[in-house]
């Protein structure tokens, strides 16, 4: 069996019972490393499950696959996930693929930012399609990210934006050497994505939609002891906030219930918040 298990948002606390049952009982354990981050580290996850873990990034899930597949053919084998295991697209195709192979698989659910951004006081019925944004570079500048905003916008809804993890990213200059050498990590800010946004809005004339003062919501290591809420502008969040170490998330705001605005509140920085949260519901009715 091939077990697909969510780990939750911070540590080993959120681990279900199914889930550390099964672990105990499977033969190999990996622990996927390039789509979210845990509160603790490896080691901690290790002395609290008293095993070995084998951590898989992007490339070892790539290269590796057949062996993971073929051994979990053989025994049981789980494959560790930060949050729930379909939160991210790209354990699809290991499911896939066992599927193809006659490898019976399950997956054992937990908490993700998909559900836990409820925590910001926006209600999850009134999201629509959650993007992601990645880091531009100095040739690669996609829009298509704000383009899903903007479809979110026009229907009244909120958009969650899952912002850009670059772990063990290969030099450039190391491609032609036989040694592969590695950046350091990089994980997008609320405050790079926000910028972003505005300069994609800039760039494709809908600055009726998406403006300076658009509302937004940067969230900070959600679930963890430490998490962060502010609600700010568009603006505001690019130039002036700073929510501290990663992961952040970034909410563009819909049309506001009156139950979301007295709730956002908690955690505004606009002294006029309710003429913003007014001003945003009226651009979204015309």
């Amino acid at each position: 069996m091939l077990y697909f298990i969510g780990l939750g948002l911070a540590d080993v606390d959120d681990l279900t019972v199914k889930g550390l049952r099964i672990i105990k009982n499977c033969k190999e354990v990996y622990l996927e490393t390039y789509t979210t981050i845990l509160q603790v580290d490896q080691k901690t996850l290790e002395e609290f499950l008293g095993i070995q873990l084998i951590p898989a990034d992007r490339e070892l899930v790539e290269l590796s696959a057949d062996k993971i597949l073929k051994n979990a053919g053989e025994y049981d084998v789980a494959f560790l996930v930060g949050g729930d295991p379909l939160s991210a697209t790209t354990h699809t195709d290991l499911i896939l693929r066992a599927v193809e192979l006659n490898i019976p698989y399950k997956i054992i659910h937990n908490a993700s930012i998909m559900n836990a951004i409820g925590s910001c006081g926006l209600q999850l019925y009134h999201f629509g399609e959650t993007v992601s944004i990645v880091f531009w570079t100095d040739t690669w500048r996609p829009t298509s990210f704000c383009e899903k905003i903007i479809a979110n916008r026009r229907r009244g809804l909120h958009t969650l934006c899952l912002l850009d993890i670059k772990v063990k990213e290969q030099d450039e200059a190391s491609y032609m050497k036989k040694t592969k050498t590695y950046l350091p990590p990089r994980f997008m800010t609320t405050a790079q994505a926000a910028s972003q946004i505005l300069e994609s809005a800039k760039q494709l004339q809908v600055e009726d939609l998406i403006n300076d003062k658009t509302l937004c919501i940067g969230a900070a290591r959600i679930g963890w002891s430490d998490e962060k809420f502010v609600t700010t502008t568009l603006r505001r969040m690019a130039d002036e906030v700073d929510l501290g170490r990663p992961l952040h998330s970034l909410v563009i705001v819909g049309q506001l219930h009156p139950l979301e605005i007295d709730y956002l509140k908690i955690h505004t920085l606009e002294s006029s918040f309710d003429q913003l949260a007014l001003e945003n519901n009226q651009c979204l009715s015309r």
